[in-house]
């Protein structure tokens, strides 16, 4: 059941902004220099391993990547939700969609590090109020970048004859990429969404990725019109390391690959293996953007 549209694969690399503003410049320049289709960041005011670790703060950071970059696409994955008004959001969206010149993949979730959100004093409301809440956004932020002009009446988010001007670069907005992993949440994602993104053991993300085909069905929408999307970070399962090799990378890509997946978003290895990753790039990456 699960979706493929046929396109060539996508590979991108997620970097944390936890490197010097010099080293992160230089290398999103050589990653993209590799040919990989997309950059991100994560949006964390501090790293998950530790409060008192160095984090620039994404949204700037990514407006000024835009600028030292030219082809690949960028974007945030995910913005938090519980960080930003969503209209506050979709006119930082809407910037650096033109500081870079239509790149922009606009990402949002609905926050989960709650951590964070208790040292810096921000709310972190219960499940069930996060998940509502981050349906209003997504309404409000796909409504405000479609129309030059919106209102918009929730329980939680409101506009009043808001002008989205200037428009996106990119129309009839920047891609919505939606980072979801539970059935109301992929609902959400079959009903608004461009890119769905999640991780999780194979077997586990080929479940969630037939569930959104499912919901995509129920309410009319092609399910090959979302792309989907996994992410890798380097921490999430230490024994199953895609860097290891090429053919560890080509067998990574082909299981994933296999459960629906059509763009393979990694965390690269730490800088003294970043051979490896030039390789995969020359080697391995050409022969795997084709679907079989």
């Amino acid at each position: 059941m699960s979706s493929s549209s046929g396109a060539p694969r996508l590979f991108g690399i997620h970097t944390i902004q936890t490197w010097t503003w010099p080293e992160l410049r230089d290398r999103w320049q050589w990653f993209e220099s590799l040919g990989f289709d997309s950059l991100w960041l994560p949006d964390h005011f501090f790293p998950t391993a530790g409060r008192d670790k160095p984090m620039f703060e994404a949204w700037t950071l990514l407006s000024g990547l835009a600028l030292v970059t030219r082809r690949a696409r960028i974007g945030i994955l995910v913005s938090s939700n519980t960080f930003r008004h969503p209209a506050v959001l979709a006119k930082q969206a809407v910037t650096v969609d033109h500081m870079s010149e239509g790149r922009l993949e606009l990402g949002i979730g609905a926050g989960w590090f709650v951590e964070e959100h208790e040292v810096f004093g921000l709310d972190f409301p219960e499940t069930k109020e996060l998940v509502d809440r981050y349906a209003e956004a997504v309404q409000l932020i796909d409504r405000y970048l479609t129309h030059d002009q919106s209102s918009y009446e929730g329980a939680h988010y409101r506009l009043d004859g808001a002008y989205n001007r200037p428009a996106p670069v990119q129309q009839p907005r920047p891609p919505l990429v939606m980072g979801a992993h539970g059935p109301r949440m992929l609902k959400l994602v079959a009903r608004y969404a461009d890119t769905w993104n999640s991780f999780a053991p194979v077997d586990e993300l080929r479940r969630r990725n037939d569930q959104l085909t499912v919901y995509c069905e129920e309410i009319g929408r092609d399910p090959a019109s979302i792309k989907r999307s996994m992410f890798y970070g380097v921490n999430q399962s230490p024994e199953d390391d895609p860097w290891a090799s090429t053919d560890a990378f080509e067998e990574f890509i082909g299981r994933y690959a296999e459960a629906g997946m059509e763009e393979f978003v990694l965390q690269p290895p730490k800088p003294e293996r970043f051979d490896m990753v030039e390789r995969i790039a020359s080697n391995v990456l050409p022969r795997l953007r084709q679907p079989e």
